[in-house]
């Protein structure tokens, strides 16, 4: 491992995601975590449900902009920032810049989601087309942040984003205590790893006995590949309509996060996240987008072996586009 990983890996921590709380806290409040009786029935097990898609951007990302933008206000080494996106990465970075006063470039594939590309224009960003995917798009990133001088800010890469969305692992564990609850296990989508970092950086120090499964989409599963090999693997393509895990390459730091914390990822196919959305409006009256499904729809796949146990899904978002949601 060289000295700059290193360095990215310190700078993750308990403690540093308790300092965000203080930061994320003075724009948000803590998102619901409710059992939904339905959802258990269907399942089998005790199911709580974690609501990041009721965040001003309808995710979770939101959390990580706001603490890299706080910090990234004080140093302000750069003219503005830049980022690749699907959507809520670029929501995140985009209304956290603008509380700043600080300018925002988002590059997003041709294609992308129309709806998200409204809202991030929206938020106040500049908004580029570049590439058919979300890697060629980060590709066309880097060349802009050279040329522009602008921060590029990476949405795997970045402890700050990792530290930021971390404090909804701190609200799982701190709701749960007080209500002398222990948690099983806990399902978290795969997109670039953020969220799932988080997750395993509280987690592992409070709650240690807890599962932690990481989900990815059968046609999308870069992270997975990388953890069964022990190495970072790309993939040639990402297929699946769940834009938000959406990836063919792993972030360095969140895959070395991820190889170390995690207990196993779960790959489930289109229909079982489709299933999952319909699953979670019938059940929760949410509807939520496919990465939103995704920890739902492997909690749903492995229900036979979580039958009786305390259960987290979290719902990463909820940015299900019209033309998505009509399939």
């Amino acid at each position: 491992m060289n000295d700059a990983l290193s360095a990215l890996l310190d700078a993750v921590s308990l403690d540093a995601i308790r300092a965000a709380q203080a930061v994320v806290y003075q724009t948000l409040q803590p998102s619901p975590l409710l059992e939904q009786p339905l959802l258990n029935e269907a399942v089998g097990a005790r199911v709580f449900v974690k609501y990041e898609n009721h965040l001003p951007t309808g995710a979770f990302k939101v959390r990580g902009g706001l603490n890299f933008m706080h910090h990234f206000a004080v140093a302000r080494t750069h003219h503005g920032v830049i980022t690749a996106t699907r959507g809520n990465h670029g929501q995140s970075v985009a209304l956290a810049a603008a509380q700043h006063g600080i300018p925002a470039t988002i590059v997003v594939p041709f294609g992308n989601n129309p709806e998200k590309n409204a809202a991030m224009r929206a938020f106040g960003a500049r908004l580029i087309e570049a590439g058919h995917d979300f890697d060629e798009a980060r590709a066309a990133v880097e060349q802009l942040a050279a040329a522009e001088k602008l921060c590029y800010v990476h949405s795997a890469n970045e402890p700050h984003l990792i530290n930021g969305v971390g404090t909804y692992a701190l609200e799982i564990i701190e709701t749960l205590q007080q209500r002398g609850e222990t948690i099983d296990a806990i399902f978290v989508p795969i997109g670039m790893g953020s969220g799932l970092c988080g997750v395993i950086t509280a987690f592992r120090a409070l709650s240690p006995q807890t599962k932690i499964y990481g989900v990815q989409a059968e046609g999308a599963p870069s992270m997975y590949l990388s953890w069964r090999a022990g190495e970072i693997v790309s993939t040639s393509e990402a297929k699946t309509f769940a834009d938000g895990v959406a990836t063919r390459v792993p972030g360095t730091l969140t895959f070395e996060i991820i190889r170390r914390g995690v207990d196993e990822i779960v790959l489930v196919s289109e229909e079982e996240l489709r299933a999952a959305i319909r699953l979670l409006w019938r059940t929760t009256h949410n509807l939520v987008e496919g990465a939103g499904a995704a920890a739902t729809a492997a909690t749903y796949k492995l229900r036979d072996q979580l039958r009786g146990k305390r259960v987290v899904n979290v719902i990463s978002g909820g940015n299900l586009d019209t033309e998505t949601l009509r399939d």
